[in-house]
């Protein structure tokens, strides 16, 4: 039994410790959002936010995590999709088969939390998950998008 903080409420999750923290989002939570892409935490299709740091949940055991822990997952970025980086992933109509884009969206929303106005060469660095269908022109120009529009906000 593990007791997990996600997305604000803590869940009691029953299973292995060695249990891979995706599966227990997914199978015990109920929170299908964050997506299985390779098992070996370098798709990033699994990305989530512990503590506001990413992670790729998809190897990361459920017994190195506690209750004061705060995960986060696509479904408590933004409840009402308010979330700059949500909102200009819609407006550039960024997803092409949308698989790897709830990752792809909680790594671009941590990126923009610590280098709210990040560079191309920063973009390039941090954003390292994997887009099967190469939407990376859109993503690099979301992720610009929402960096404006917090300039204003």
């Amino acid at each position: 039994m593990a007791r997990l903080n996600i997305n604000g409420k803590v869940h009691d999750v029953d299973v292995e410790p060695d249990t891979p923290l995706l599966w227990a989002i997914r199978e015990q939570v109920g929170l299908t959002g964050t997506k299985y892409g390779c098992g070996v935490a370098a798709c990033g299709a699994c990305t989530v936010h512990v503590d506001g740091v990413v992670m790729r949940s998809c190897s990361l055991p459920v017994s190195s995590f506690n209750e004061n822990q705060k995960i986060v997952t696509i479904e408590g970025l933004s409840p009402d999709v308010t979330h700059p980086i949500q909102k200009a992933w819609l407006e550039l109509d960024v997803p092409q088969c949308g698989y790897c884009q709830s990752g792809q969206i909680m790594a671009a929303a941590a990126l923009i939390a610590s280098k709210p106005h990040p560079t191309d060469a920063e973009i390039n660095s941090e954003m390292s998950n994997i887009c099967r269908c190469g939407t990376y022109n859109r993503i690099r120009a979301a992720i610009k998008m929402a960096s404006e529009n917090t300039k204003r906000g």
